[in-house]
Parts: structure tokens; C-alpha cells; sequence
């Protein structure tokens, strides 16, 4: 790509696993990428490949709005925005505070929903632009000890299908990915919170056949089998509309669609277990 023809894309939540892999992937396509973090000091690799490091946190609007005003200042343009910043609240529903409750729901999905704001006049002025919103196959399936974490990304999915339909009028695409297992940070950092806050009491058998099941424990596939899909989405001139991939993302979502509830309860538990 010349100069000109250069798409530019940002990513949050590019200071590892998945995040870090789609900024040097992109990078390596030819993208001008500005990679989005709290934790910038982490993303040394991002910008010694070529790419812009930018801090970020999706809970204040400030850092948002600086960053899309200086990529429009340096860029003139945005082509894609990838919404990957989001983490795992785990633990019993019950033991769960509000407070860590909300801030699920503000990472996970109001900071999504914020920077789309942000992004698509922008798009819009262009007439095109792709949104691709990071969800899981969580999004469609839930299990236990995770149930904030799997409500902010069941409300992704409807918000991703609202957006679609409102936006596709200006030729604008919107893609949800939903990841299986992918061997990232997330897994340590989300069972941890589940220990925390129902490592004790009531729920502490559950936690402890989680944390101990041989299902949990099984060897992941790396980053780059969603960045794979990715990359299929962005080089399509008609994308689907969602994509999943990872440890056993196909069978959850088959099962999801055609077992009763109760049934596939009792299949969720018993892989836990």
C-alpha cells in the first residue's frame, strides 16, 4: 500500500493476547494502527513494529475522546475500529458486589457503545468503515460463576445487532467475533475474581470444581486463530456478521442452538465438574 491507500484501524485492549496479536498482524498487512491500552508500557513490541501507542481506558470519556481526535487529526480518516478491551468478572452472582457488577458492564459494553459514538460521524462523512466488536461464545451460551461477565456480552451481541441494522445505510459494517478458548491473560486474571469473591461460603464447591476441572485445564490455541478471522472479515466486501473460532467455540454454540435449556444446563455442568 502507498501512503494514501493506507487503512487505518485502532485497537483496544492492544497490550496483550488476542488485542496485541490483530495490532501486529495489521501492521504487517500494511494498516497504520494506533494500539490502545492502560497499560502503554506494555506495548513496546506495537510500536517497534510501526504502530502508534495510545493510552486508553474505556471507562473515561476523556482519553477516548482525545484519542479519536488525534487520529482524525494525524490520519484524516478511521477505517476500522476493533473493540477488544473488555475483561472476566467471575463469582456467584450472589457474592458478586455492585460495584464490580458495574464496572463489568461499563468496560465490557458501555465503553464499547461510547467509542462507537465517537467513531462513526466519521464514518459516516466517509460512507464507510467496519466496527468489529470482540464478544465470546459466552455471549450466546452462559455457565455459572460468571454471570456479569456473561451479561455484558449477551447485551454486546444485541447492541452489535442494532447497530448493524442502523449503520449499514451508510456503508458501514458491523462484525461480531466470538472466541472460544484462546490461550490469553484472561483465563488467570478472571478465575482469580471467582476465588475472591466465592473461594469461601456457599459456592466454594462449585469454585473448586471449576478450577479443578480437566476442561479448564486443557492446552488452548493461540491468538492468531481469531486474528485469522479477523483478517477474513476485514478483506471481505460483504462480511457475515459474526465469526467465532477458538477451544471448542463450534460445539457451544451448536449445542446452544439446539438443546433445551435444562439440557444443555446439565451438559455445562458436568464439564465443569
Amino acid at each position: 500500500m502507498n501512503n494514501e491507500a493506507k487503512r487505518v484501524a485502532l485497537i483496544t485492549g492492544a497490550s496483550s493476547g488476542i488485542g496485541k496479536d490483530f495490532a501486529l498482524q495489521l501492521l504487517a498487512e500494511g494498516y497504520v494502527v494506533y494500539g490502545a491500552a492502560r497499560r502503554v508500557e506494555r506495548m513496546g513490541e506495537i510500536e517497534a513494529a510501526g504502530g502508534v501507542v495510545i493510552a486508553m481506558d474505556v471507562t473515561e470519556d476523556v482519553t477516548m475522546t482525545a484519542a479519536i481526535e488525534r487520529i482524525i487529526r494525524e490520519q484524516g480518516r478511521l477505517d476500522v475500529l476493533i473493540n477488544n478491551a473488555g475483561y472476566g468478572q467471575m463469582g456467584a452472582l450472589e457474592d458478586v458486589p455492585m460495584e464490580a457488577a458495574r464496572r463489568q458492564l461499563e468496560v465490557n459494553l458501555i465503553g464499547v457503545a461510547r467509542l462507537n459514538q465517537l467513531v462513526l460521524p466519521h464514518m459516516r462523512s466517509r460512507r464507510s468503515g467496519k466496527i468489529v466488536n470482540i464478544s465470546t461464545t459466552g455471549g450466546k451460551c452462559a455457565g455459572p460463576l460468571g454471570g456479569w461477565y456473561f451479561a455484558s456480552k449477551h447485551a454486546l451481541e444485541g447492541y452489535s445487532d442494532s447497530l448493524r441494522m442502523e449503520v449499514q445505510q451508510f456503508g458501514i459494517d458491523v462484525i461480531v467475533i466470538e472466541p472460544g478458548g484462546i490461550d490469553t491473560e484472561w483465563g488467570p486474571i478472571a478465575y482469580g475474581s471467582a476465588q475472591e469473591y466465592s473461594g469461601q461460603g456457599a459456592y466454594s464447591p462449585l469454585v473448586t470444581s471449576m478450577l479443578n476441572s480437566p476442561t479448564l485445564k486443557r492446552k488452548l490455541p493461540p491468538p492468531r486463530i481469531i486474528t485469522d478471522l479477523l483478517l477474513k472479515a476485514l478483506k471481505s466486501k460483504r462480511p457475515r456478521t459474526r465469526y467465532h473460532g477458538g477451544a471448542m467455540a463450534g460445539l457451544i454454540l451448536f449445542l446452544k442452538r439446539f438443546l433445551p435449556d435444562r439440557m444443555l444446563d446439565r451438559v455445562i455442568m458436568k464439564a465443569i465438574k
